[in-house]
């Protein structure tokens, strides 16, 4: 990369502008509002160097230019600081999520959060359950042959199963089943239970059996077969604040992927742990989001990651601030999962 430091602090100047006006950036005004040390002329000579290897283009025929994709990968990878969010910021966000009463709670002032804070458009993947383990389970008798199963995952997502019995089950058997359920399972992975639920129909007493055996195929339904993931999203009128160039003048493709809960399943719910991921433009496998950014992280208690959050907008977005934000929320996210 044969890019001088006075060229990347060009680049690096044309960024930010270009972020912070929506308007393409000439040379005489960087001189105006950079201390860069150097002339005009000297500036043209910089962007024309820029231009020939790609990292901007001149969108019109005006004197102004924009970032390319790859300019804007230079900048995030080595050019940006991720800007600290200040002691307000901080206490916005411990404010906002610390009231949550339960899981759909912490996701929605999640997703709320994001949006407000970073002026994009927000996900946020529910915790997955094939990545939660066995809080506790429960079994509510409905009538003494109907029971009413209940999940809850150390994430604090909660599933819940109507199981008809074979037959009549007492009230102190209900009881006995519920002991041997969450002895065998409690703090086991969901991806681990299918061997132990087997077990589970081995081990109970022969009274038990026809019980357990019901139980265990919607166990397993339950832990293993069902994970269907949940996504929340906020903040889509945010997409059209920026100005024509932004998405290349069509929100559509954009409008339709956000309906695709694969698609942002697919950006956001494969985050590397103690990663940030930034995706931008072109470097979107779908075809649709070619003309957008996305910053994303995982979250969860510790070390553990449950799911993932981020946010999507124009490629003339904002990335150390927007980077800062997404990292903090996923922190405070994390943290409130490992304090419940």
């Amino acid at each position: 990369m044969g890019l001088d430091d006075r060229k990347l602090a060009v680049l690096r100047a044309i960024v930010e502008d270009y972020v912070s006006t929506q308007e393409p950036v000439g040379s005489k005004a960087l001189v105006e509002r950079h201390q860069l040390g150097v002339s005009p002329a000297t500036v043209r000579n910089d962007m024309a160097v820029l231009e020939e290897e790609g990292y901007i283009r001149q969108p019109h025929t005006s004197a102004g230019r924009v970032p390319t994709d790859r300019g804007y990968r230079l900048f995030v990878d080595r050019l940006s600081r991720v800007k600290p969010l200040s002691p307000a910021e901080r206490r916005a966000i411990e404010r906002f999520l610390v009231g949550a009463v339960d899981l759909d709670d912490v996701v929605h002032r999640t997703v709320r959060l994001l949006a407000q804070l970073t002026r994009q458009v927000a996900v946020v993947q529910y915790p997955s359950l094939a990545r939660s383990s066995v809080r506790h389970l429960e079994l509510v008798p409905i009538s003494t042959t109907r029971l009413m199963l209940v999940m809850i995952a150390d994430t604090g997502r909660v599933e819940q199963r109507l199981v008809e019995l074979p037959g009549p089950v007492p009230a102190d058997d209900v009881t006995d089943l519920r002991r041997l359920i969450n002895e065998k399972l409690a703090g086991a992975r969901l991806s681990d239970t299918p061997p132990l639920v087997q077990a589970l129909v081995e081990e109970v007493p022969p009274k038990l059996r026809p019980t357990m055996t019901t139980l265990a195929t919607v166990l397993l339904e339950t832990l293993v077969e069902r994970h269907e993931e949940r996504i929340a999203l906020a903040g889509t009128a945010n997409l059209t604040r920026g100005g024509l160039l932004d998405f290349q003048g069509s929100l559509r493709p954009i409008l339709e992927a956000l309906e695709e809960e694969v698609v942002l399943l697919k950006l956001i719910g494969e985050t590397e742990p103690s990663t940030t991921r930034v995706l931008i433009g072109d470097e979107n496998e779908f075809d649709n989001l070619r003309a957008a950014s996305v910053v994303s992280t995982g979250y969860g208690p510790g070390a553990t990651i449950v799911g993932g959050l981020g946010v999507l907008g124009p490629t003339r977005m904002d990335y150390p601030g927007n980077i800062a934000t997404v990292r903090a929320v996923a922190r405070y996210v994390g943290e409130l999962l490992a304090q419940n």
